[in-house]
């Protein structure tokens, strides 16, 4: 049962990663990724909405009607991602403003929809929970390395310090969109790469 459950969270953190494997969170992930700090308060963002839906769902799956299951599962997640964006408003709001609408599309990331569908409903609550984790923080992961290669190319900071020496130039390229795209890119393919996971034709 251990074995299970630990399996449960860390498959997807690597193995089964939502971003790198599944292709899953792709819009969030390229958005909020310009600074390292937005990028760590988005991905605890998600793992928490993830986690406590995850869970949620997973206590109330007995007594759910199948066809409104998904009208249940939108509340649940919508009341969480609400208590999270107050939260951020409440006590990180310059973190919050630079986030903007990203918060509240969380309600729509197919991640926490999927485990909810996939999981969830067919889990006891404390796999159900670690599964959430598991995926929250795969996510996490991806978000942080994407933000840290982008912020430290395009600015030479991290937190807003200066890490890089001045004579090292800056490549902008890492700010915009295109930049975000490739250093995804990468990142898929260095984890495709070392997983051993190919698309079956």
């Amino acid at each position: 049962m251990g074995g299970t459950l630990r399996k449960t969270f860390t498959d997807p953190l690597s193995a089964n990663n939502p971003v790198t494997i599944q292709i899953l969170g792709i819009c969030s992930a390229l958005a909020v990724t310009v600074q390292l700090r937005t990028a760590i308060v988005m991905a605890i963002a998600l793992t928490t909405v993830t986690a406590g839906s995850n869970a949620i769902i997973s206590l109330m799956r007995r007594s759910v009607p199948t066809r409104i299951r998904l009208i249940v599962e939108m509340v649940v997640v919508s009341t969480l991602v609400i208590i999270a964006d107050q939260f951020l408003r409440a006590y990180l709001y310059d973190i919050s403003r630079q986030l903007s609408v990203f918060v509240g599309l969380i309600i729509t990331n197919c991640i926490v929809l999927g485990r909810m569908e996939g999981y969830a409903l067919q889990n006891p609550p404390l796999p159900a929970l670690l599964d959430g984790l598991g995926n929250g923080c795969g996510y996490g992961a991806v978000l942080v390395l994407v933000a840290f290669v982008r912020e430290i190319l395009g600015s030479g900071r991290l937190f807003g310090q200066s890490v890089l020496p001045a004579a090292i130039p800056r490549n902008g390229l890492a700010l915009l969109a295109p930049g975000a795209f490739i250093v995804l890119g990468l990142l898929i393919w260095t984890q495709r790469t070392l997983t051993r996971h190919y698309e079956n034709e």
